[in-house]
């Protein structure tokens, strides 16, 4: 992206900055907004030494391989009980990035609760993790509320250079649209045209929540949910709640009142199979 188009895309930004390498850009950001800046504020970076994702995991990826970037808002005019929905967005407009960037039609970048993208492999119908979302806040509900959505996306990743540990779970958008040149200034361009836009209708009070809840791939099939305290359920994902985010899930063969979830993290899904 040349300086003129980059100016073009964050100019409605408190700040944006790039970086070559960070430990993480999630504490680049939330350092930011503990010293006062505005919202809305972007970190991006090339290499990131102590990347982490969700239950503390750590997160890795090649020079070059991935956008990763960190979002930092200041949400005192969204209510506590909606800040999931900053996710949402950033992971909603990441998808439609990625899907122009790579050429792919609508849809083939999907979501799976509460906010990996994921798309399904052709060949052996597996959910593969195209990116992850880590989201951190402070002080929702009082003036100082803070907010850090954190996302890495694996762009420029050759299939053959995947982790041999993850090599039957992830995928790229070099590996989605072989043949096609991806380009992360695309992706990150596209992005930040389409998330000014939601985040000034989040600020309206209004939320894309049918587009949300049509990108849900967990929708209608079997999962295996693992519980924060190590157990783990095999149930039905219903649908989703689009005014708190939960998964709403019911026993297999139905049956009963659906439940709400709002923490627990599906770790098996393949759809059409068995979980």
């Amino acid at each position: 992206m040349t300086d003129t188009a980059d100016r073009a895309v964050t100019d409605w930004l408190a700040r944006y900055e790039r970086f070559d390498v960070v430990g993480s850009t999630n504490d680049v950001v939330a350092g930011w907004l503990r010293d006062g800046t505005p919202e809305v504020c972007v970190a991006i970076a090339n290499v990131q030494t102590s990347g982490r994702g969700r239950a503390d995991r750590t997160w890795d990826a090649p020079p070059g391989a991935a956008l990763l970037a960190s979002i930092g808002f200041r949400p005192t005019w969204l209510d506590p009980e909606h800040a999931w929905r900053l996710a949402a967005i950033v992971t909603l407009t990441m998808a439609e990035a990625c899907e122009v960037a790579a050429g792919l039609r609508a849809g083939t970048v999907q979501l799976k609760w509460p906010n990996d993208l994921v798309a399904l492999d052709g060949r052996s119908g597996d959910v593969r993790k195209l990116a992850g979302v880590l989201g951190e806040t402070d002080g929702l509900g009082t003036d100082a509320a803070r907010a850090v959505i954190g996302i890495g996306v694996n762009a420029e990743w050759k299939p053959e250079e995947f982790p041999e540990d993850l090599a039957t779970t992830m995928t790229s958008l070099t590996d989605l649209a072989p043949g096609q040149l991806i380009d992360r200034e695309v992706i990150l361009h596209v992005f930040l045209e389409k998330l000014e836009k939601a985040v000034s209708e989040l600020r309206a009070g209004r939320f894309a929540a049918e587009d949300w809840r049509w990108r849900q791939l967990t929708n209608g099939v079997a999962v295996r949910i693992e519980w924060p305290d190590g157990g783990s359920e095999t149930v039905s994902a219903i649908d989703v709640d689009v005014e708190s985010g939960a998964l709403l899930i019911g026993a297999l063969g139905g049956g009963g009142q659906p439940r709400s979830v709002l923490v627990g993290e599906i770790r098996h899904l393949r759809l059409g199979g068995i979980v």
